[in-house]
């Protein structure tokens, strides 16, 4: 099998032990394939009952704690974890299935399709069905936003990024789309200068990988409409897409400070 970058991946059954290096993806297998998880990130939060070992963090984790953990499987992501990581484990001999970094709902859907019905053997998941006929379609798009999703320093969606996909069916336009990075770094002053300029009129901000909420972000947009949404629902791809639709809709209602 290959997996999303091409690289091949042997796998002499469906695996029983699974090292999860990816919070979506912890939550999709531990949905999906019960049992299989012996271990995650510490930011591995979701399901709320996963009792599995902690290896570290996800840019970051304890290679030898994967490793102690005995895995057949470890999910790691093309963003989210270092090359150097994944070689290592490769070259103590297990088999690592790394994810590519979805510029659309579709592209992560279909990574998650193949992930499930080839190196799980699973067929293809309720929820999967279920996210795949929901986020089909698009909206028109009648709203340009700026998401940050960083304050320290300001850090917003870019161009080819899942939660911008999100946005942009239901809706919501990304006023940084056609920027050369997919995670720009602007100054707060040409943030502001977006609205000013008509280039914006909805400031989007999730509670990951930022915290943001009433009293942190909207006070430096005065006057701008904003919605709090819920950064899992933006940003990870899994069981969450399933219903996420009509919740982020009825989030994004802005109110104006």
């Amino acid at each position: 099998m290959r997996d999303d970058l091409g690289a091949d991946v042997t796998l002499p059954r469906a695996p029983r032990r699974v090292v999860s290096l990816v919070p979506s993806l912890t939550e999709a297998v531990a949905t999906t394939v019960p049992d299989v998880l012996v271990g995650a990130t510490d930011y591995c939060s979701h399901p709320g009952d996963l009792a599995v070992a902690r290896v570290g963090g996800s840019k970051y984790p304890t290679v030898d704690a994967v490793l102690d953990c005995a895995p057949e499987l470890v999910l790691a992501n093309s963003e989210e974890n270092r090359p150097e990581d994944v070689r290592r484990l490769r070259e103590a001999g297990v088999a690592v299935w790394v994810t590519a970094a979805p510029a659309t709902v579709p592209k992560a859907l279909a990574s998650l399709r193949a992930l499930f019905t080839r190196a799980f053997d699973a067929g293809v998941p309720g929820w999967l069905a279920e996210a795949e006929r929901e986020w089909r379609e698009p909206a028109p798009v009648t709203t340009r936003a700026v998401v940050p999703v960083w304050r320290k320093p300001w850090v917003v969606l870019g161009r080819d990024t899942f939660g911008g996909d999100v946005l942009r069916r239901l809706g919501i336009g990304n006023a940084y789309d056609g920027h050369d990075d997919r995670y720009p770094r602007p100054p707060l002053a040409e943030l502001r200068s977006r609205f000013a300029e008509g280039d914006a009129e909805l400031l989007v901000l999730p509670d990951e990988p930022y915290l943001f909420t009433d009293d942190d972000g909207p006070g430096h947009f005065p006057g701008v409409p904003y919605a709090l949404v819920s950064g899992r629902l933006l940003t990870w791809y899994g069981p969450s897409l399933a219903g996420a639709r009509r919740e982020l809709a009825a989030a994004l209602t802005p109110v104006t400070r």
